[in-house]
């Protein structure tokens, strides 16, 4: 599925702005990576840094920092965790996130609550869809990946 050219994934949850995606992994874990949309609009990705396995991140601490030639800013974290893990192939190649943003996850979170408590505060299926859609007309996002 896409809107304007930016690819959605009706599988993932998503927070309300549309910035990360979230996959369930093994052991109850969350893959946290950028949409489509998020990627686009903060042009080739340079740096990544995720913050230390074990450590604890409340919900509105970010569990990464990603840097763009125009952008840096938190990769958000909505709910309470602890890194599980980085993606080490990210971190030594970040412009994996331009060309491939669903495939290339940025951390591994273990969420301190249930797995549904956590997912609760995410968007997915059709009420995502419709979220995506919208943000993509309203700020007249088209999305661009680098040649791979």
């Amino acid at each position: 599925m896409e809107c304007n050219g930016c690819e959605f994934r009706p599988e993932l949850y998503y927070d309300a702005e549309f910035q990360i995606w979230v996959r369930i992994e093994e052991r109850g874990e969350l893959a946290v990576g950028m949409t489509d949309i998020s990627q686009s609009i903060a042009g080739k990705i340079l740096h990544v840094r995720v913050r230390r396995p074990g450590t604890l991140r409340p919900a509105g601490k970010p569990v990464a920092t990603v840097e763009s030639g125009k952008w840096a800013g938190p990769v958000p974290n909505l709910f309470d965790c602890t890194i599980a893990a980085a993606n080490r192939e990210v971190l030594e190649d970040p412009s994996l996130l331009n060309r491939q943003p669903y495939e290339s996850w940025i951390a591994r979170v273990q969420p301190a609550q249930p797995l549904e408590q956590a997912l609760s505060v995410l968007l997915t299926g059709d009420a995502a869809w419709a979220g995506y859609q919208a943000r993509c007309r309203r700020d007249g996002i088209a999305c661009k990946r680098l040649p791979a």
